[in-house]
């Protein structure tokens, strides 16, 4: 029997929360079904089954928090059961050998068995997976002792900095003890609860010989299998969840502990409307958790801010952090204590750019294209140029700070503003594309973006990040970098401004630039080189064909 466990792939080195488990135990599934879906700090994914058979086990729950390699279910494939199947009726048939006995003495038969199988029982700690470094969440406890869990089935979801995430079984078995609860604050190595597996060995080949007696018919059977079951060890869990991501999402803005509301619909699977009674009825007040400076990953040495009263100055109303503002905030803080920031402002003329943009735009209206040029393809275009000509910028310092890691790709990452918040999809190989398919490639991964339907390929691999408020406007800012990257651009709106040729000012269409750099990599001779050129790529476009 062969038993394959599925295990969740890489998503970016960051660890993902679990908002729904597609399947249960026993579940048939074909090869790239869906058997969780996950979401990062970028977006939601689902991760698919590696080949076709049948769910054996769940090892993580809606709201477990995950990272790389974790275990998500162990999988029988559908080949391994057509063996298992061929083996059974063999060892079914070996057992119906019958044996005519006859007055003369016969030579003892020796009947062999097929292999047979052991059940083993053994009992394992699940614990919280490798997160980042950093303490999390839990916001929800999925199981429940006595319940069976298949491998990848979500334990608990856990809430981090960047996402939340489903935390899976490892393996498949039956929930014996849990040892956190919703609200706990758990880092990497904590024992989230224990379960009892059962798995099924091979064991050597038998032989029983059969000796027949005259004139008596009888039916030898063969020595019945045994099967041996060693000592478990028994853990506690919490009842399974049945909802959507949409309601989970809803579940979580509104603090609401989905263990503790009564599903309506098929299945007990809670919809919208039972979170809506269930506030009604009586709404637990989120758990409040005190922002930790050490949180970072490092001692900052700050002191700790002092809880102020402020109704005694005047009225005040207290909103709950969203939940994008709960991930993405102590990634910032990290990135920001951690990464020594230099912004470098500058403008670039790109009045020849806009006219030559516009100017194609007409033309597509024409041909009735599905799509745009956007400055942003414009940037793309340069920032990549930009990228080989000064190779620092597209580099990563090693985590023990004492070596550069040269990129020899050049993949660009898009800031793209989402009814759901900021999510930030890669565009790969920006310098081998041109105008018009980086155009289409940014509008149709902009729509996945919105739609919530990135996959993981999508938010991997980025080298640099672009981000853009020139929609919006501002004259600058200064964006925080995207470790382990060393350089992000802002974008801030185009203006038009006066600007002096040498004999009289001219009306001009400038674009504000934000360079911000790790000043560990890059110092501030090479930052202005790098502006400087990106300034002049994009105010002659030719340059770019160079």
């Amino acid at each position: 029997m062969s038993i394959e466990e599925v295990k969740l792939p890489d998503v970016g080195g960051e660890s993902v929360l679990i908002i729904e488990v597609s399947v249960k135990a026993g579940d048939s599934v074909k090869e790239d079904d869906a058997i969780i879906v996950v979401e990062t700090e970028k977006a939601s994914m689902d991760i698919p089954a590696p080949t076709a058979g049948t769910i054996e086990s769940l090892l993580v729950k809606a709201g477990d928090k995950i990272s790389e390699g974790m275990i998500i279910c162990t999988l029988k494939s559908a080949d391994s059961e057509k063996v298992e199947k061929v083996e059974t009726k063999e060892v079914e048939k070996a057992q119906e050998v019958q044996v005519e006995k006859t007055e003369a003495p016969v030579t003892p038969v020796k009947v062999e068995e097929k292999v047979a199988t052991k059940q083993t029982t053994s009992i394992t700690e699940v614990k919280l997976p490798d997160v980042g470094g950093e303490s999390v969440l839990v916001i929800e406890v999925s199981v429940k002792v006595g319940d069976n869990v298949d491998a990848d089935d979500a334990i608990l979801v856990v809430e981090t900095e960047k996402a939340s995430m489903d935390i899976p079984a490892p393996v498949s078995g039956t929930i014996e003890s849990i040892s956190i609860k919703a609200g706990d604050k758990i880092s990497e190595g904590t024992v989230i609860c224990t379960l009892k597996s059962t798995e099924f060995v091979e064991v050597a080949k038998e032989e029983t010989k059969v000796v027949e007696t005259p004139k008596v018919e009888e039916k030898a059977s063969i020595k019945e299998l045994k099967v041996t079951t060693e000592p478990t060890v028994v853990f506690k869990n919490t009842g399974k969840v049945y909802a959507s991501p949409s309601v989970r999402r809803m579940a979580r803005e509104y603090g609401v502990d989905l263990t503790l509301v009564k599903g309506s619909s098929e299945k007990n699977r809670i919809v919208k409307e039972d979170i809506r009674l269930f506030i009604k009825q009586q709404l637990s007040a989120p758990a409040v958790t005190s922002a930790n400076t050490s949180s970072i990953g490092f001692a900052s040495n700050l002191p700790e801010l002092k809880e102020i009263d402020f109704s005694k100055f005047g009225e005040i109303e207290t909103v709950e952090l969203s939940r994008i503002q709960k991930i993405s905030g102590p990634s910032l803080h990290r990135n920001y204590l951690a990464i020594p920031h230099v912004t470098q402002f500058d403008e670039s003329d790109i009045t020849a750019l806009e006219e030559f943009r516009n100017a194609q735009n007409e033309v597509l209206t024409k041909k009735k294209a599905d799509y745009k040029i956007s400055p942003l393809v414009f940037a793309l275009k340069a920032v990549a140029k930009a990228l080989q000509i000064h190779p620092i910028f597209n580099s990563s310092l090693s985590t023990d700070g004492q070596s550069i890691i040269y990129k020899k790709y050049i993949n660009i990452a898009v800031a793209v503003d989402t009814p759901n918040g900021l999510v930030v999809p890669v565009i790969k190989d920006v310098d081998k594309k041109g105008i018009e398919q980086l155009s289409i490639e940014l509008k149709e991964i902009s729509l996945k973006a919105r739609d919530g339907k990135l996959k993981l390929e999508d938010i991997q691999g980025a080298c640099f990040t672009i981000s853009s408020l020139g929609g919006i406007g501002g004259t600058s800012f200064t964006p925080i970098i995207n470790a382990p990257e060393v350089a992000i651009l802002g974008i801030s709106k185009s203006q038009m401004k006066p600007v002096w040729n040498g004999e009289q000012f001219e009306p001009k269409l400038m674009l504000p630039l934000s360079l911000s750099y790790d000043h560990r990599v890059i110092d501030g001779a090479n930052g202005a080189r790098f502006s400087t050129t990106l300034c002049e790529l994009l105010s002659d476009i030719r340059l770019l064909l160079i």
